[in-house]
């Protein structure tokens, strides 16, 4: 467990280490946190943008990088939507594990209470809330028609996107020769919002 979450801290590594599986893995993994309760610790953002590094490299194939991780980010988003619609308020009962945190959940909840539908988009870029969104807005009974279509645009915006311009950024000359910084650069920012989210939580549990 903690040899595949060290991997995982380095996105290149881990696809590298993939070989012709890489594809499968990153589909995994946006399918994973997109939906799944125990993907929330999952690197999307930085994976995602590696991935579309290396696919500027030829590594990985980038018509099918697109496509494989859009369908896992919608469809993951799907499965955490029903999961919350089918047992309602009862998952915020959930009890506290070594993995899991209730705040997880109450989190996403403001969120969405803060922005609504719009929630399902923006909580793409935000660690922990992009897992915990589509559940809360499935046991806040959010209109199926409206989810999707804001699941579809947010799907869109972070798998897409965050490839693409790994993708086009890849194919800089700049981004070449300092290929190994650009790769620091993209997991201390995915990982800084994760360690501030810890660090408020910390600070707030003292008072």
């Amino acid at each position: 467990m903690f040899d595949l979450v060290s991997q995982l801290l380095k996105p290149e590594i881990f696809l590298s280490s993939l070989g012709p599986y890489a594809l499968a893995g990153v589909t995994f993994i946006v399918f994973a946190e997109s939906g799944l309760f125990f993907g929330f610790f999952l690197p999307g953002d930085s994976l995602l943008f590696t991935a579309g590094l290396l696919a500027a490299q030829g590594f990985l194939h980038f018509g099918w990088l697109l496509g494989l991780s859009f369908i896992a980010a919608v469809v993951g988003d799907n499965v955490g939507y029903w999961f919350g619609h089918q047992l309602g308020p009862r998952i915020f009962a959930r009890e506290d594990t070594w993995l899991f945190k209730k705040h997880y959940l109450t989190d996403a909840q403001a969120f969405y209470e803060k922005h609504g539908s719009k929630t399902i988009v923006l909580a793409r870029f935000v660690p922990f809330v992009r897992t915990f969104a589509p559940i809360v807005a499935g046991a806040a009974q959010m209109h199926y028609t409206t989810f999707m279509a804001y699941n579809i645009l947010g799907g869109l915006l972070w798998a897409v996107g965050l490839s693409s311009l790994g993708y086009f950024l890849g194919n800089l000359p700049i981004v070449h020769s300092h290929y190994e910084t650009v790769i620091i650069l993209i997991i201390v920012a995915s990982i800084l919002p994760i360690v501030i989210h810890f660090l408020v939580h910390k600070l707030r549990g003292q008072h």
